[in-house]
């Protein structure tokens, strides 16, 4: 190693059992010394999910803060090897829980770049998908906002933010008919197109998602007393995010423009008119900041969907190819609900030919070419990798997530050591970690 810049902070990462660390801390308890170990969770209103953080603490100093994950495991990942590759949206879409279409999009454009199909998904499906995360990046800063200011004490932070987003979830459950886990994004486009009238549905609720984010801006970023518990806590430098692999707004905090939708773009991405907001402070006020206006920044992107979705009206939402596209020619029962009555007779009594097809493309699946991909997307919370590996088969042989929540949590020790005990619960919350996405 060479030397260490001057004034830039080195990290050094190690392992341990919990036991081991509380058998030295009882050690140096007996030698005299006040050192006082504590544990914040796993299941408690300010750890920010269920998460365990270890605390050493000297009076109400942290000393070392050390973070203890797991405790939400599905084993999401190995179950996707036994499925399908559509029935694999189904699995990741559960993974954070509050960003459920970023993971469905990130692995459906995975398995396009293996099927060699990115260029044939129709534009108004891709729009779609636009539409959805952006609308689903809102809500989830939403709730990082709303729980951040509970966890403080700010019990009306948190009304308001989720009355905001429950006008998000209004309109998914009018796109998908699930406000959660929705498996709306398929290989090859999305399982159905939108309503109607949903244009005029986002329309009428932009005005109060803005009113909303306006009264948050007012209860938080001006309130002294809000900006006495968030301004310099939790710091966390351009070098520290570098060297622990930070991305989303807490690297954006340091100053940093990174953003996949501009370096990296996806599902035309690179043809919508938006800033990434950044600043300088590096610290929990300046990541709440960020978040309001990175809310502002979605809904201009919305906009942008909604005049191309008005242009794309009764163009196709799934690829042509009939040997991908799942469910095949499905039209959807007059209650909005289950398969109409006319694809039914269509398939079990005209046709035996669509029958067949039908049954072996939802039982079976279609085969993937051997191969392997990765695709990045931007989440509410950094960059959501996806790595799958194809043997041929109907199903993945192997599938992997780099999920931002777990690469961000590792940030803990450095933004908690030396400080309160009080900021560790700011600290934790201005990293909006999400357990379901770091367990898997």
């Amino acid at each position: 190693m060479g030397d260490f810049e001057q004034g830039v902070p080195s990290f050094e990462a190690s392992g341990g059992d919990w036991a081991e660390i509380a058998e030295s801390a009882v050690a140096a308890a007996a030698l005299g010394e006040e050192r006082i170990v504590v544990n914040m969770g796993p299941q408690h209103p300010s750890t920010h999910g269920v998460l365990r953080l270890m605390l050493e603490i000297d009076g109400e100093t942290v000393t070392e803060a050390r973070c203890g994950i797991g405790y939400l495991h599905t084993g999401i990942e190995k179950n996707m090897e036994f499925r399908t590759w559509t029935q694999g949206v189904t699995f990741c879409t559960r993974m954070d829980y509050l960003a459920p279409f970023f993971q469905e999009t990130a692995y459906c454009l995975a398995v396009e770049k293996l099927l060699g199909i990115t260029h044939y998904v129709p534009e108004r499906a891709s729009v779609i998908r636009v539409l959805v995360m952006e609308l689903n990046r809102i809500a989830s800063h939403l709730v990082c906002l709303g729980t951040g200011g509970n966890e403080m004490g700010a019990t009306t932070v948190m009304t308001v933010a989720f009355t905001a987003r429950e006008e998000i979830l209004k309109i998914f459950e009018a796109i998908t008919g699930l406000r959660m886990n929705h498996a709306y994004v398929r290989p090859g486009g999305v399982a159905q197109d939108v309503p109607s009238d949903i244009v005029d549905q986002v329309r009428e609720a932009e005005p109060l998602i803005r009113r909303y984010l306006a009264q948050l801006g007012d209860l938080m970023l001006a309130n002294p007393i809000f900006k006495g518990r968030l301004v310099d806590v939790g710091h966390l430098s351009l070098a520290g995010c570098m060297a622990l692999g930070i991305t989303g707004p807490v690297l954006r905090s340091t100053g940093l423009p990174y953003d996949v939708r501009k370096s990296d773009p996806y599902c035309g991405y690179e043809t919508y008119d938006f800033d990434v907001p950044t600043s300088q402070g590096a610290d929990c006020y300046d990541r709440v900041v960020l978040r309001i206006e990175e809310c502002y920044q979605s809904l201009r992107i919305v906009e942008q969907c909604l005049e191309r979705l008005e242009a794309t009206t009764g163009q196709p939402v799934m690829v042509g190819d009939r040997k991908i596209a799942w469910p095949a020619q499905l039209a959807i029962g007059s209650d909005g609900q289950g398969n109409s009555l006319e694809h039914i007779k269509e398939i079990m009594g005209t046709s035996m030919e669509a029958l067949i097809h039908h049954f072996k493309l939802v039982t079976e699946g279609f085969r993937v070419p051997v191969g392997q991909a990765w695709q990045t997307v931007e989440h509410p919370r950094g960059e959501l990798g996806v790595h799958l590996v194809s043997d041929g088969g109907t199903r993945p042989y192997r599938a992997h997530f780099r999920d931002p929540s777990f690469n961000n949590l590792q940030a803990v020790a450095a933004m908690c050591e030396g400080g309160q005990v009080a900021d560790v619960v700011v600290a934790v919350a201005s990293l909006d970690p999400v357990l379901g996405g770091v367990d898997r």
